[in-house]
């Protein structure tokens, strides 16, 4: 038995005066998260989005992820059926780099068209009326966010587009229009005058031509970081969805959302690839630090446009299509897992993880070349990076489905590490004992504040299937959250042999895996009584506190 010490961190409310108990060597052994129970007053969110979850699909490569009406992909539509089922259907943003180079011809007789030249690079797509059709074959209720070609500046050629989508797929389905895809990268030196010089009057003319009378598009789609701190001169010259407002984007009153994209690790070059490894990645004060860059820019948004006004429209781990023996890890459902419920606790309305593939025009001193990306969540058809198969992060995606399930007033707050007073995570050296290798997230439902309707309890401390030593756990004390002494609770756990596995058939969440589509396997889901759990490295655990919609 370990020998252990307590330390009382005196954070923000969110913490509820957390205690932790851990040994005095390197690992944590018991965590008693102390309460209150209650609903906090500070750091809760509004209502989450049931699409919270939600995918990126790169436009060239749609077709390869749906099929189409004669040969439709059934690993895919099983995929999103699957997570519809458990409470909503994830919203699909239909773009990426390749939107920026795609054009409407409504005589072509196939859905998409694909121009590679000799040397392999992809130079265009062209898009015809069928391929309507291949969205279509989405659950019902998917709703479709469309990304419409600046780069080329042809204004014609993106109402086309529009005039297309929104006769083929109509109001019910198409969310949004977002115009461009990352203009910050652009080789025009856009800035965030004259992107709305070019952005307003497109925004509000294709609404004009489509009668749409109400916000309908979907601004910025930037993808550089955000410089710190947020309040210097040349962070407040940067091009973003705040400076875009700022300079009267939204004066045609066409904005709905605010997209930027986010990717915390690169393989797009030499001295980025070298430090997207697994330990870098699967380590939550990394990845919380690196999403609160945002946080000035999300309060912003949300206090001009509403509470659900931003959104992360496009973000993996390692961009540039992703790293092998990272991105298609367990480790990376652990990150992709945190990254989703961190979002949210931070108001984050919805995160698109995108799929695709590498593109040879993206960039010349890129790690990967050809095939499907290492990031995907599945390969729906053999490429040269692998055959078709699902990877484990996609059981991250199946964690959230079930974790807000039917649900439309769950709120979420990071109960541990918790915040510091100006909404930052708390850092090791702000008070994480655990140096990045637990976050807890509470949720309560507006009909019973008084207590958690839910805890997602993870341990990102790595673990690989190799290890020569037993797994080590950590015990979390909940008692506080229970509303009785010996309340039943459940238990589901989201696990795999190590954090380095790459195979979804031995990745499982509540027992089942999910490598053709559906669930497979005994539902295995944990009573407990004593408010306790032991949660082992590199896993997460979703407690079920009150009577909820958990899919069974």
């Amino acid at each position: 038995m370990r020998s252990s010490v307590i330390l009382h961190l005196v954070a923000a409310a969110a913490a509820h005066y957390t205690f932790v108990a851990r040994d005095t060597g390197t690992g944590l052994s018991l965590l008693t998260i102390s309460g209150p129970a209650s609903i906090p007053d500070q750091w809760t969110t509004p209502p989450l989005n049931r699409a919270l979850a939600s995918f990126s699909i790169e436009t060239a490569f749609f077709e390869e992820y749906l099929g189409n009406v004669s040969y439709p992909n059934t690993l895919s539509l099983n995929l999103f059926q699957n997570l519809k089922e458990r409470g909503a259907a994830p919203q699909v943003r239909i773009g990426g780099i390749t939107a920026d180079s795609t054009t409407w011809n409504p005589s072509q007789d196939v859905g998409l068209y694909n121009y590679i030249n000799a040397s392999g690079a992809l130079i265009n797509t062209t898009l015809g009326p069928s391929f309507w059709n291949s969205v279509k074959l989405l659950p019902e209720s998917t709703r479709i966010v469309m990304t419409l070609d600046l780069e080329s500046l042809n204004y014609t050629g993106a109402l086309d587009m529009a005039k297309a989508a929104w006769t083929g797929l109509g109001p019910d389905i198409i969310s949004r229009f977002e115009i461009g895809n990352e203009p910050d990268e652009y080789p025009l030196d856009f800035d965030a005058q004259n992107y709305t010089a070019l952005w307003k009057p497109w925004s509000v003319n294709i609404s004009n031509a489509l009668d749409i009378s109400y916000p309908e598009f979907q601004i910025g789609a930037t993808v550089k970081d955000p410089l710190w701190p947020y309040n210097t001169s040349q962070a407040r010259a940067q091009f973003d969805c705040v400076s875009a407002l700022a300079a009267g984007a939204n004066d045609g009153h066409t904005v709905k959302t605010c997209s930027e994209h986010t990717y915390q690790y690169s393989v797009c070059d030499p001295t980025r690839a070298a430090v997207a490894t697994l330990p870098n990645l699967v380590n939550h004060t990394r990845l919380a630090g690196y999403l609160d860059l945002w946080q000035p820019r999300i309060h912003s948004v949300r206090s001009q446009l509403g509470s659900d006004a931003f959104v992360i429209g496009e973000f993996n781990s390692v961009s540039c299509s992703g790293r092998d023996n990272v991105s298609n890890t367990f480790g990376q459902a652990m990150w992709l897992l945190d990254t989703t419920l961190y979002a949210a606790s931070i108001n984050i309305s919805r995160v698109y993880v995108h799929q695709g593939g590498p593109l040879a025009l993206q960039s010349t001193t890129q790690l990967n070349h050809g095939g499907l990306s290492f990031y995907n969540l599945w390969y729906p058809v053999d490429n040269t990076n692998g055959p078709i198969q699902v990877f484990p992060a996609y059981s991250a995606y199946v964690f959230v489905s079930d974790l807000i399930g039917d649900s439309m007033s769950l709120q979420t707050v990071n109960i541990f590490p918790g915040r510091q007073v100006n909404g930052s995570s708390i850092t090791t050296a702000d008070g994480d004992p655990s140096a990045g290798q637990f976050s807890i997230y509470g949720y309560w439902d507006h009909s019973n504040a008084d207590y958690p309707a839910k805890l997602a309890i993870l341990n990102l401390e790595i673990y690989n299937s190799t290890a020569t030593y037993s797994r080590p756990n950590v015990t979390v004390d909940f008692s506080a959250y229970l509303s009785y002494p010996g309340q039943v609770v459940t238990a589901r756990t989201m696990t795999a042999p190590g954090t380095d596995i790459k195979d979804a058939n031995m990745t499982t969440w509540a027992g089942q895996t999910f490598t053709t589509g559906v669930a497979e396997g005994e539902l295995l889901e944990e009573y407990i009584t004593s408010g306790q759990i032991d949660v082992a490295a590199s896993s997460a655990v979703l407690i079920t506190l009150q009577n909820g919609n958990v899919y069974s």
